[in-house]
């Protein structure tokens, strides 16, 4: 164990999801479990007001726009278990928890598939504006073929390629957002009637293989311009697509050896992209059992494993990869799987379980077992030094109840963290991104945003005038 001044602090990020059942599936039965009320305000601003009253960094949602896939042969079995099925848009969430929050981060998961580059910039904006400077976008490409026939495609695209789409998407985001409104493009003068000047105002003009856009942006730039950015692929592909854009990814790590694999891989990935590793933050998906001794930590964990479901889990980790788990035998080997869809969740499954063939019920257990830490405050935080050692910055805390799980995190494990100088006590000024990194609201100049910055002067507003003049 280090000293407790040789350690930087935690980030700290609540995980969840706009839905009944999220990651840790059967869980909504448990009798004091409120999941099952996602659809209510009021859960998600008591929730996020108890979060920002411990000094978590971020509020983080998760999403899907589709089914995962067939299971048990069809998908009846999703519907009867709730497996994020219905969830609900966590963007217009997040307008009202903007409205009820003031120094939380509000991170949402939106696809490239969902919205048009055009429309989504302008609702980051608009969102960014109205929690002055909190949004984060979590970039997903969607792993779920039922997701992308509900956007007019007809199968699931290649792995590799919903990457070069999201490769055009953040790029026409990057435009509109940081090359449309020079930052003294607003006057907003009443004596000179002069809103805005035309020459600092810029259409963008993009023209990709995907998408066509003039511009301009429809929105004033925000606080942050670009949200802050997370991106939680961990495929090869995926990592790399993290170390050119993201300033935050999340792995679902089963050890602390796995973390340090894929931590030497993104720091391999973020020198080739001209970024170093202090420029990106690594949260672990983990999730906590939290007791007063060891006996009653045991306990709790017991009664948690009562309600459980492993075919939901199963279901869920067999749509991610596009195969349908259902009606097999637990102990059935899952194989030599190959996939188009989520295929850092296949390795890393693979990687937890000796031998390298692991059965569903070793899939199940991965996912409810393998990223929980079960003990007393002093005991989790030992471990959590241990992930920090091998290289994670945060905490993407899952729950298994609402809001029960972060309660004992806040009353259990935060004094131990804050004890040690793991945890924040109050929050920095500004900006989520200046909360962060202390670097200031916006994006730094060797991200490839940057690159907008000041390019679109020939199509301003103001040349078009110009041109008019000539021609009379």
């Amino acid at each position: 164990m280090g000293t407790f001044e040789s350690r930087p602090r935690f980030l700290l990020s609540a995980f969840v999801m706009n839905t009944s059942s999220h990651i840790l599936g059967g869980m909504w039965r448990h009798p004091d479990a409120q999941q099952h009320k996602f659809h209510e305000l009021g859960l998600w601003v008591d929730l996020a007001k108890k979060l920002e009253e411990a000094k978590f960094d971020n509020l983080f949602f998760a999403d899907v726009v589709g089914l995962y896939g067939d299971h048990e042969g069809g998908w009846a079995s999703l519907v009867r278990k709730g497996m994020q099925v219905p969830s609900h848009d966590p963007l217009v969430l997040l307008s009202a928890l903007a409205a009820s929050t003031s120094q939380i981060g509000l991170a949402m998961t939106s696809s490239v598939i969902q919205a048009h580059p055009f429309q989504f910039a302008r609702q980051l904006s608009t969102l960014d504006h109205l929690s002055q400077g909190r949004v984060a976008w979590n970039i997903v490409t969607s792993v779920l073929e039922n997701s992308h026939r509900n956007f007019g495609g007809k199968n699931l695209v290649a792995h590799d390629d919903r990457y070069a789409w999201a490769e055009e998407y953040v790029e026409a985001a990057y435009k509109l957002w940081e090359g449309s409104w020079e930052d003294d493009a607003l006057k907003a003068d009443k004596l000179s009637g002069v809103y805005a000047d035309p020459a600092r105002v810029n259409k963008i003009n993009h023209r990709g293989e995907i998408y066509s856009i003039d511009g301009p942006h429809q929105a004033l730039p925000s606080t942050q311009r670009t949200p802050f950015l997370f991106q939680a692929g961990s495929s090869p592909r995926g990592s790399q697509f993290a170390a050119t854009h993201a300033e935050a990814t999340f792995l679902f790590a089963p050890h602390a050896q796995y973390v340090a694999k894929k931590n030497a891989q993104l720091t391999a990935n973020l020198e080739a992209a001209g970024r170093s590793r202090e420029d990106i933050k690594v949260f672990a998906g983990l999730s906590f059992v939290v007791g007063s001794t060891e006996a009653e930590a045991k306990a709790l964990e017991a009664e948690y494993d009562q309600y459980l479901d492993p075919h939901a889990i199963i279901a869920h980790i067999g749509g991610g990869i596009g195969v349908d788990l259902g009606g097999l035998d637990l102990d059935t080997p899952l194989g030599d799987v190959k996939t188009e869809g989520a295929q850092g969740v296949l390795e890393a499954a693979i990687a937890s379980t000796p031998g390298g063939n692991p059965t569903l019920r070793d899939l199940a257990h991965y996912r409810a077992k393998a990223q929980q830490i079960v003990g007393t405050p002093e005991q989790i935080v030992d471990e959590l030094e241990k992930w920090q050692d091998a290289g994670i910055d945060g905490l993407n805390i899952m729950n298994h109840v609402l809001p029960g799980s972060y309660d004992n995190f806040i009353q259990g494990v935060l004094p131990e963290l804050r004890k040690r100088g793991l945890a924040q006590s109050e929050y920095a000024p500004g900006s989520l991104r200046q909360k962060v990194f202390g670097r200031g609201d916006r994006l730094p100049q060797n991200h490839p945003a940057a690159q907008y910055r000041g390019a679109f002067g020939e199509f301003s507003a103001a040349n078009t005038e110009v041109s008019l003049q000539i021609q009379h």
